[in-house]
């Protein structure tokens, strides 16, 4: 039986309804979970969900919207900018670094959310993925390749130098947050500091 409907705003509502999804796409998947399952970890009915989100798939999509559209990533995004154009390479794969880091450390439930999604070929997921990281990615691409003619970059794939970068924070934020994998004796500052040092020292 579902709990007493708790009375809160329209806003708290919604994010609220949008966390509890989270958390259950994040253990089951967007197939794996129903309306029902997220109206009874809010305590709510399945009318009060549909009042805020049309479909199942409204849901998901706002999900998708709220992670990626933060004000620390429109924040990240100004520092990367003004990074490349001051043609600091340093502080442009420092800030990509730092960045991928805390977004999985500050909600590991978020990759695991996106994880299922690849799993399950969503194609809304797979859409916002193309939409919000291809764009950056493609920005990041260009700006090794305006730093290689300029001399200050070896002459490798700009591709893989992005690859490169973004995998060793993925990898290692997945084994500390994600997977949980024993103690890593090492702060994320450190951490991302040997990174840079290790690439810088290879891109030179």
């Amino acid at each position: 039986m579902t709990a007493p409907t708790t009375r809160m705003s329209g806003t708290d509502r919604r994010a609220q309804l949008i966390d509890i999804a989270i958390d259950l796409f994040s253990k089951k998947g967007f197939a794996g979970t129903t309306t029902r399952e997220i109206a009874a970890a809010a305590g709510v009915t399945e009318a009060i969900i549909f009042r805020h989100f049309a479909t199942k798939q409204d849901l998901y999509k706002a999900i998708l919207d709220t992670k990626c559209g933060t004000p620390e990533g429109e924040t990240w995004s100004a520092e990367l900018r003004q990074a490349m154009e001051s043609n600091d390479d340093e502080s442009v794969f420092r800030t990509l670094l730092t960045a991928i880091i805390r977004f999985k450390r500050e909600d590991p439930r978020f990759e695991r959310l996106m994880l299922h999604a690849v799993l399950e070929g969503n194609e809304l997921a797979m859409m916002h993925h193309k939409q919000f990281a291809m764009p950056i990615g493609a920005q990041l691409v260009e700006y090794v390749e305006r730093r290689q003619q300029a001399g200050a970059i070896r002459d490798v794939d700009p591709k893989a130098v992005i690859f490169a970068v973004a995998g060793i924070a993925q990898f290692y934020a997945n084994q500390k947050y994600l997977h949980q994998a024993g103690e890593i004796p090492l702060s994320d500052e450190a951490v991302i500091e040997a990174f840079l040092s290790i690439l810088m020292k290879g891109l030179r």
